[in-house]
C-alpha cells in the first residue's frame, strides 16, 4: 500500500470515527436532551473512549459546529476557476462541497445545525462559527484576489457573502438551493 493509499484510509477512518461520534451525540441529545447527555455517555455510544472523543472534540458544544464544511468550501473558493467573480467562486465551491455530500454527512450536517438553533447553550456558537468564517475567507480572497488588496477590503466582502449566509441560513439547515439563489442575487448586486 502506498503512502497516499494509507493516508487515505486514515482520512476516512477518521472522518469515519468522527460521523459515529457526532451521530451518537444527537440520538442521545434527542433522547435525553442535550444538557442531561454527557461526555462518557456520547463515547461509551460511540464505542470510543473520552480521550477518543475529545481528540475530535475539544468540548461538547463542538459536536455542534462541524468544520467539516466551512474548510472544504473555503479550500475550494480558493480553487474555484480563475475567471469567475468572487461571489461565484464561494458559490461554485459552496456547491461542490454540499454535492459531494453522502446521505450520511448530509443528515448529520442538518441535525447539528437544527440543534445549534434549539440548543441555547450553542446559539453564541453560530456567531463565532460566523466570524471565523469572515475570517476565512479574508485569509482567501489574498489568495484569489492576490496580496495587494487591501484587508479591510477582503474583510468587508467577506462579510457581505457571509451575511447572505446568515439570511438565509438562519434556522434553515443546509439550504442549498436558497443559498445558491442568494449568492446569485448578491453576485448580480455588488457587479
Amino acid at each position: 500500500m502506498s503512502e497516499i493509499q494509507s493516508s487515505s484510509l486514515r482520512e476516512r477512518k477518521k472522518a469515519q470515527t468522527r460521523l459515529a461520534i457526532r451521530r451518537e451525540a444527537f440520538r442521545l441529545f434527542d433522547e435525553q436532551g442535550y444538557a442531561n447527555t454527557t461526555v462518557e455517555q456520547i463515547a461509551e455510544a460511540a464505542e470510543v473512549s473520552p480521550r477518543t472523543f475529545y481528540r475530535y472534540f475539544k468540548i461538547k458544544e463542538a459536536l455542534l459546529i462541524s468544520d467539516d464544511h466551512s474548510s472544504p468550501i473555503v479550500r475550494a473558493f480558493v480553487d474555484a476557476p480563475a475567471e469567475l467573480s468572487v461571489v461565484a467562486a464561494y458559490r461554485h465551491a459552496m456547491e461542490q462541497v454540499f454535492g459531494g455530500l453522502s446521505a450520511d454527512e448530509r443528515v448529520n450536517a442538518i441535525a447539528g445545525q437544527q440543534m445549534l438553533y434549539q440548543v441555547p447553550e450553542a446559539r453564541g456558537l453560530i456567531y463565532t462559527e460566523y466570524i471565523r468564517l469572515i475570517g476565512l475567507l479574508t485569509d482567501a480572497l489574498a489568495e484569489r484576489l492576490g496580496p495587494d488588496t487591501e484587508e479591510f477590503e477582503r474583510r468587508v466582502t467577506a462579510g457581505a457573502i457571509v451575511g447572505v449566509l446568515i439570511a438565509i441560513s438562519d434556522d434553515n439547515p443546509l439550504p442549498q438551493s436558497e443559498l445558491s439563489e442568494a449568492l446569485k442575487i448578491l453576485d448580480a448586486r455588488l457587479s
